[in-house]
C-alpha cells in the first residue's frame, strides 16, 4: 500500500503559496535545504515532476497545481480536526477573495457578492478589480478564490482552471429623459445615429453588443467606451449617450442614476461566470453567492 508523507505535503504547500524554496523555509523556520529535500522527496513518491523554475520564481507544473490543491483541503481539514477535538471554534473568519472584472456591473456585482457578505462573521470579503486575464493570472497562481466576469475560461486554456455559469440575463437599453424622448420613440430604430456608451472593445458584452446592432444594420454613434461599466453609467447619467445595462437590474440602474429605460434588445443576452481553480467550489462565500445567482439574481434567465 502507498502512504503519503504529510510533512512533504506541508512543505510543498508552502513553496507552492511562497513561490521560492528560501520564502518558504523562512515562513516554516527551516533551512531551504531541508525544505528542497522535503519537496523532492514528495515528488519521488508522486513520480511527478509539481514545480519548475521560472526565472527566480518557482511555478507549479499541471500535476503541481493538483497537488496544491489537495495540499489545502488537507491543511483545512488538519485545522479543523484540531478544532473539533479542542472543542474550540476558530474566532478568525474564513477570507474569499474575489477577482471582480472590470466588465461586471457593479449594482450586479453587489447583488452577487452579498450571500457570501450574509455568512457574517465566518467569511471576511477581499475584492480586487482589473481585467478578465490578469485575474484569470492572479487565480491560476491562487491568490484568488473565484472570478466573478461576463467571459468563460477560453477552451483549450493553458490555464487549469473551471467555469461555473451562474445564470444570464436580457440586455436594456437605458438614458436620460431627453435622449429616451428623442431616441426611444421607435425603438430600437432609434439607436441609429444616437451617441451610445460602449463597453470595452475586449469585452464579451461588447462584442455581442456590435453583432446584434450590425445583424440589424443599425449605426449608433460611438461617443465613449469604458472599461468599469460603473464610470459608464455616470457618463449616461449626465447625457452623454445612452447605455446597456443587464435587464435584471433594470430598477436599480433607473433609480440611482436617474434614467429611463427605452427598452430590451430582443434576442440578446449577458452572461455571468465565477471561475475557480478546483472543478468542485468547496469554498462556503463561493458556494453561497453561486446558489444565491441561480435561485434568485438570474432565476428569470
Amino acid at each position: 500500500m502507498d502512504w503519503l508523507n504529510f510533512h512533504h505535503l506541508l512543505y510543498f504547500r508552502a513553496v507552492a503559496r511562497e513561490g521560492s524554496v528560501t520564502a518558504a523555509a523562512r515562513v516554516l523556520h527551516l533551512s531551504p535545504s531541508t525544505v528542497s529535500a522535503q519537496v523532492q522527496a514528495l515528488e519521488e513518491s508522486l513520480g511527478e515532476e509539481l514545480l519548475v523554475r521560472r526565472g527566480r520564481r518557482l511555478e507549479l507544473t499541471e500535476s503541481g497545481r493538483l497537488v496544491a490543491e489537495y495540499a489545502d483541503e488537507v491543511h483545512d481539514l488538519g485545522r479543523e480536526l484540531l478544532n473539533a477535538v479542542r472543542g474550540e471554534r476558530s474566532e478568525r473568519p474564513v477570507e474569499l477573495a474575489v477577482g471582480l472584472a472590470h466588465v461586471v456591473p457593479k449594482l450586479v456585482a453587489h447583488r452577487l457578492l452579498q450571500p457570501a457578505l450574509a455568512l457574517g462573521e465566518a467569511v471576511q470579503v477581499r475584492v480586487v478589480e482589473d481585467r478578465h486575464d490578469e485575474l484569470l493570472g492572479r487565480l491560476a497562481r491562487h491568490e484568488l478564490d473565484v472570478v466573478l466576469s461576463d467571459s468563460p475560461v477560453a477552451s483549450g486554456s493553458a490555464l487549469r482552471l473551471y467555469n461555473h455559469p451562474l445564470g444570464e440575463s436580457g440586455v436594456t437599453v437605458f438614458g436620460t429623459a431627453e435622449l429616451a424622448r428623442k431616441h426611444g420613440k421607435a425603438f430600437p430604430a432609434g439607436l441609429d445615429g444616437a451617441p451610445m456608451l460602449m463597453p470595452g472593445a475586449d469585452t464579451a458584452s461588447r462584442r455581442a453588443l456590435a453583432l446584434w446592432l450590425d445583424d440589424r444594420d443599425l449605426r449608433p454613434r460611438v461617443v465613449g467606451e469604458f472599461e468599469d461599466t460603473a464610470l459608464l453609467k455616470v457618463f449616461g447619467q449626465e447625457s452623454a449617450g445612452l447605455f446597456t445595462a443587464p435587464s435584471v437590474i433594470e430598477a436599480e440602474v433607473c433609480r440611482q442614476y436617474r434614467v429611463r429605460a427605452l427598452g430590451e434588445l430582443e434576442g440578446l443576452r449577458e452572461r455571468f461566470h465565477a471561475i475557480s481553480a478546483e472543478r468542485r467550489v468547496k469554498h462556503p462565500g463561493v458556494l453561497a453567492l453561486a446558489e444565491a445567482a441561480r435561485t434568485d439574481l438570474f432565476a428569470g434567465g
